[in-house]
Protein backbone atom coordinates (compact mmCIF):
# COMPACT_ATOMS: atom_id res chain seq x y z
CA UNK A 1 0.00 0.00 0.00
CA UNK A 2 1.60 3.27 -1.04
CA UNK A 3 -0.19 6.04 0.82
CA UNK A 4 0.33 8.02 3.98
CA UNK A 5 -2.65 9.37 5.92
CA UNK A 6 -0.64 12.53 6.61
CA UNK A 7 -0.26 13.19 2.87
CA UNK A 8 -3.92 12.35 2.22
CA UNK A 9 -4.98 14.81 4.94
CA UNK A 10 -2.75 17.55 3.51
CA UNK A 11 -3.95 17.01 -0.06
CA UNK A 12 -7.62 16.74 0.91
CA UNK A 13 -8.00 19.28 3.68
CA UNK A 14 -11.65 19.70 4.62
CA UNK A 15 -12.65 16.56 2.72
CA UNK A 16 -11.45 13.91 5.19
CA UNK A 17 -12.53 13.08 8.72
CA UNK A 18 -9.89 11.98 11.20
CA UNK A 19 -10.78 9.34 13.79
CA UNK A 20 -9.62 10.23 17.29
CA UNK A 21 -6.46 8.32 18.25
CA UNK A 22 -7.78 5.45 20.35
CA UNK A 23 -6.84 2.25 18.57
CA UNK A 24 -4.02 -0.22 18.98
CA UNK A 25 -2.57 -1.83 15.85
CA UNK A 26 -2.89 -5.55 15.25
CA UNK A 27 -2.48 -7.74 12.20
CA UNK A 28 0.53 -7.88 9.92
CA UNK A 29 -0.61 -5.01 7.65
CA UNK A 30 -0.11 -1.66 9.38
CA UNK A 31 -1.47 0.14 6.31
CA UNK A 32 -4.82 -0.67 4.67
CA UNK A 33 -7.75 0.96 2.92
CA UNK A 34 -11.07 0.15 1.32
CA UNK A 35 -14.79 0.75 1.06
CA UNK A 36 -16.55 0.72 4.40
CA UNK A 37 -18.96 -2.02 5.46
CA UNK A 38 -20.50 -1.36 8.88
CA UNK A 39 -21.86 -3.39 11.77
CA UNK A 40 -23.44 -2.18 15.01
CA UNK A 41 -23.61 -4.73 17.81
CA UNK A 42 -22.84 -5.24 21.48
CA UNK A 43 -20.85 -8.13 22.92
CA UNK A 44 -22.11 -10.48 20.18
CA UNK A 45 -19.79 -11.26 17.27
CA UNK A 46 -22.18 -13.42 15.22
CA UNK A 47 -22.51 -10.70 12.54
CA UNK A 48 -18.73 -10.19 12.49
CA UNK A 49 -18.24 -13.83 11.51
CA UNK A 50 -21.08 -13.59 8.98
CA UNK A 51 -19.70 -10.43 7.34
CA UNK A 52 -16.10 -11.67 7.17
CA UNK A 53 -17.32 -14.93 5.61
CA UNK A 54 -18.35 -12.92 2.53
CA UNK A 55 -16.17 -11.51 -0.25
CA UNK A 56 -14.24 -8.55 1.14
CA UNK A 57 -12.13 -7.51 -1.83
CA UNK A 58 -11.42 -3.80 -1.53
CA UNK A 59 -13.39 -3.51 1.72
CA UNK A 60 -12.84 -2.67 5.38
CA UNK A 61 -15.24 -3.87 8.06
CA UNK A 62 -16.03 -1.19 10.65
CA UNK A 63 -17.59 -2.66 13.80
CA UNK A 64 -19.26 -0.42 16.36
CA UNK A 65 -19.07 -2.70 19.38
CA UNK A 66 -20.17 0.05 21.74
CA UNK A 67 -16.61 0.38 23.04
CA UNK A 68 -17.11 -2.66 25.26
CA UNK A 69 -14.01 -3.98 26.98
CA UNK A 70 -15.82 -6.96 28.53
CA UNK A 71 -15.24 -9.50 25.73
CA UNK A 72 -13.61 -9.88 22.31
CA UNK A 73 -15.39 -9.44 18.98
CA UNK A 74 -12.59 -10.82 16.77
CA UNK A 75 -10.24 -13.75 17.28
CA UNK A 76 -7.91 -15.89 15.21
CA UNK A 77 -10.60 -18.09 13.61
CA UNK A 78 -12.62 -15.12 12.37
CA UNK A 79 -9.38 -13.39 11.39
CA UNK A 80 -8.56 -16.41 9.19
CA UNK A 81 -11.99 -16.02 7.55
CA UNK A 82 -11.22 -12.37 6.79
CA UNK A 83 -7.95 -13.33 5.10
CA UNK A 84 -9.54 -16.21 3.19
CA UNK A 85 -12.21 -13.82 1.88
CA UNK A 86 -9.74 -11.07 0.96
CA UNK A 87 -10.76 -8.33 3.42
CA UNK A 88 -8.27 -5.46 3.59
CA UNK A 89 -8.90 -4.57 7.20
CA UNK A 90 -11.11 -4.53 10.26
CA UNK A 91 -11.75 -1.68 12.71
CA UNK A 92 -13.23 -2.81 16.03
CA UNK A 93 -14.64 -0.28 18.50
CA UNK A 94 -14.20 -2.97 21.11
CA UNK A 95 -11.68 -5.73 21.82
CA UNK A 96 -9.99 -8.60 20.03
CA UNK A 97 -8.39 -11.80 21.33
CA UNK A 98 -5.74 -14.21 20.04
CA UNK A 99 -3.54 -11.19 19.33
CA UNK A 100 -0.38 -13.24 18.75
CA UNK A 101 -2.08 -15.25 15.98
CA UNK A 102 -3.84 -12.16 14.55
CA UNK A 103 -0.52 -10.31 14.35
CA UNK A 104 0.75 -12.95 11.92
CA UNK A 105 -2.16 -12.54 9.50
CA UNK A 106 -1.88 -10.47 6.29
CA UNK A 107 -4.68 -8.21 7.50
CA UNK A 108 -4.95 -4.73 8.98
CA UNK A 109 -6.69 -4.60 12.36
CA UNK A 110 -7.40 -1.76 14.76
CA UNK A 111 -9.10 -2.34 18.12
CA UNK A 112 -9.30 -0.71 21.52
CA UNK A 113 -7.51 -3.55 23.30
CA UNK A 114 -7.33 -7.30 23.88
CA UNK A 115 -9.58 -9.43 26.08
CA UNK A 116 -9.43 -13.23 26.55
CA UNK A 117 -13.22 -13.73 26.89
CA UNK A 118 -15.25 -14.65 23.80
CA UNK A 119 -18.52 -12.90 23.01
CA UNK A 120 -22.03 -14.28 23.22
CA UNK A 121 -23.69 -15.65 20.08
CA UNK A 122 -27.26 -14.37 19.80
CA UNK A 123 -27.14 -13.06 16.24
CA UNK A 124 -28.08 -9.55 17.34
CA UNK A 125 -26.99 -6.37 15.64
CA UNK A 126 -27.38 -4.31 12.49
CA UNK A 127 -25.48 -4.13 9.21
CA UNK A 128 -24.88 -1.37 6.67
CA UNK A 129 -26.04 1.54 8.81
CA UNK A 130 -24.12 4.70 9.75
CA UNK A 131 -22.11 4.18 12.95
CA UNK A 132 -20.39 6.82 15.04
CA UNK A 133 -17.37 6.62 17.33
CA UNK A 134 -14.02 8.36 17.63
CA UNK A 135 -15.63 11.65 16.59
CA UNK A 136 -16.47 10.30 13.12
CA UNK A 137 -19.59 8.89 11.48
CA UNK A 138 -18.74 5.96 9.21
CA UNK A 139 -21.14 5.65 6.28
CA UNK A 140 -21.35 2.35 4.37
CA UNK A 141 -19.68 2.75 0.98
CA UNK A 142 -17.36 5.56 2.03
CA UNK A 143 -13.58 5.04 2.06
CA UNK A 144 -11.31 4.36 5.02
CA UNK A 145 -7.53 4.71 5.09
CA UNK A 146 -5.42 3.51 8.01
CA UNK A 147 -1.68 3.58 8.59
CA UNK A 148 0.85 4.01 11.36
CA UNK A 149 -0.31 7.60 11.96
CA UNK A 150 -4.04 7.11 12.19
CA UNK A 151 -7.38 6.40 10.55
CA UNK A 152 -9.20 8.74 8.17
CA UNK A 153 -12.50 8.56 6.31
CA UNK A 154 -13.52 10.18 3.02
CA UNK A 155 -16.73 10.22 1.01
CA UNK A 156 -14.87 9.26 -2.18
CA UNK A 157 -11.73 7.31 -3.01
CA UNK A 158 -8.60 9.42 -2.54
CA UNK A 159 -6.22 7.20 -4.51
Amino acid sequence: MSFLTTDLCDANEGRVRVVEPMFKRYGNHPRFSGRIVTLKLFEDNTLVREALSQDGRGKVLVVDGGGSRRCALLGDQIGDLAVDNHWDGVIIFGCIRDSVALNLLPLGIRALDTHPMKSVKRGEGQRDIPVTFGGVTFQPGEWLYADEDGVIVAEKALL
